[in-house]
């Protein structure tokens, strides 16, 4: 049975109150990327949802004015992302992992070299592992159905991808089974660059939602979870090398 949590969350969120729900995939500090899918989108940040699947930071180094821009969106669900979780251990203690300098560490210390806000930290202190609504999930890496996602670790939540490795094969098979209880799950973290796409794909109830905006010649890509029309920015490669 659902938490009352997101019992309330469907209510307050549901279609008849927000006028357009989106979700976002990983931005990875790339501002001027999250800016141009806001302006296409025609977003509006007093009015509209936006589910953020998490990995803000790293890897480009605006990484202070994405959450800026974040922060001013009303109605924001924000997940924690596996970058965001080695980012805020350096936020809460000055912790930098070698792993996490080597992954786009190095651009998120750069982007606060004047210091931290204590709302970015509250933002990622205060993420989700993830969301439902409406018999829709969002999660930021994957979860394993035959368990309850409440009782689920959250290095799992992170970083799991075995539920987008079997929803791509039985795409591959042509035979798009139901593998959840959702109606849809929407995940980040696994790019769609690496099945030679940078747009989002849906196998079986699944939807990969990176669309590679950590990466030179990956966009970000912003979905409207109820029409399904999706915006993009230039690829990352135009707008930081150009």
């Amino acid at each position: 049975m659902p938490r009352r949590e997101n019992l309330l969350n469907n209510v307050y969120f549901c279609k008849a109150m927000i006028p357009r729900r989106f979700v976002i995939g990983d931005i990875h500090g790339a501002y001027k990327a999250l800016v141009q899918c806001f302006e296409k989108a025609r977003f509006d940040p007093d009015t509209e949802l936006l589910i953020c699947l998490g990995d803000v930071c790293d890897r480009w180094p605006e990484v202070d004015k994405v959450i800026d821009a974040l922060l001013k969106i009303k109605h924001l669900v924000m997940l924690l992302g596996n970058h965001d979780l080695w980012a805020l251990e350096w936020f809460k203690g000055g912790k930098a992992r070698d792993l996490w300098l080597a992954q786009g560490g190095r651009d998120t210390m750069v982007s606060y070299a004047k210091g931290i806000p204590n709302s970015h930290l509250q933002l990622l202190q205060n993420a989700r592992l993830y969301f439902m609504l409406e018999n829709k999930l969002f999660v930021h890496g994957g979860y394993r159905p035959d368990s309850e996602i409440m009782h689920q670790p959250k290095e799992l939540l992170l970083w799991d991808r075995s539920l987008v490795q079997s929803a791509l094969y039985y795409k591959g098979l042509q035979n798009e089974i139901k593998l959840t209880g959702f109606e849809e799950v929407y995940v980040g973290h696994t790019p769609t660059l690496n099945f030679g796409t940078t747009h989002p794909i849906k196998a079986c109830e699944v939807y990969l939602m990176d669309t590679g905006a950590g990466w030179p010649g990956g966009v970000l890509t912003m979905m409207d979870i109820d029409s399904k029309e999706y915006f993009q920015s230039e690829t990352n490669t135009n707008l930081y090398y150009a």
